[in-house]
């Protein structure tokens, strides 16, 4: 079986796993995200809107907005890194590319944390996305120009064994559940 192949069935069993994580998700899911950010409050941070069935880290957030700057993804383009436009609960939204909410007005920032969403991941770091290597591009760029601290944000339902990897694929420094730190 081709790379190409093995990450689409590994992405589709774990889809499927997300899914019915997200089905049986109840309330508090981003209270270790909260506690983790706590210890970086002030720190540039980038978060995202979830989409289908990703888990929200809206609540740590919002925690973290009061501390200090936090930002969103934007999609410019296909082959393109992401950019981070400033975000404040309450501010007026829009659809951007694949349908996750964007300002509707871009402040640009830099992060220097950011909170990875995933389709699966394993205890070393490693992470499956959708496919287009935006967080790869992003993450390999934002490293070269400094540290950064990656946190895959996932149900635990997501966690498998081993994932087929490329050299391009980015590690995550740290990866965080809805029932604990699983790598950090």
């Amino acid at each position: 079986m081709t790379l190409a192949k093995s990450k689409a069935a590994a992405r589709a069993e774990a889809l499927a796993r997300r899914a019915a994580a997200f089905a049986a998700g109840g309330p508090g899911q981003a209270g270790v995200l909260s506690s983790v950010l706590a210890g970086y409050r002030g720190v540039p941070l980038a978060g995202y809107m979830a989409m289908r069935t990703e888990i929200s880290p809206l609540p740590a957030m919002e925690e973290a907005a009061a501390h200090g700057p936090v930002c969103v993804p934007v999609i410019e383009g296909a082959g393109m890194p992401l950019r981070f436009a400033r975000w404040e609960p309450g501010m007026a939204m829009v659809p951007g590319p694949f349908g996750a909410a964007v300002p509707e007005f871009c402040d640009w920032i830099t992060p220097e944390i950011l909170i990875v969403p995933l389709v699966a991941f394993d205890r070393t770091g490693n992470r499956l996305g959708y496919g287009g290597g935006f967080y790869d591009r992003t993450l390999a760029a934002l490293r070269a120009a400094g540290p950064v601290l990656a946190i895959g944000f996932a149900w635990a339902a997501q966690e498998v064994a081993a994932l087929p990897l490329e050299p391009t694929d980015e590690r995550l420094d740290m990866l965080v559940t809805e029932k604990g730190i699983v790598k950090g």
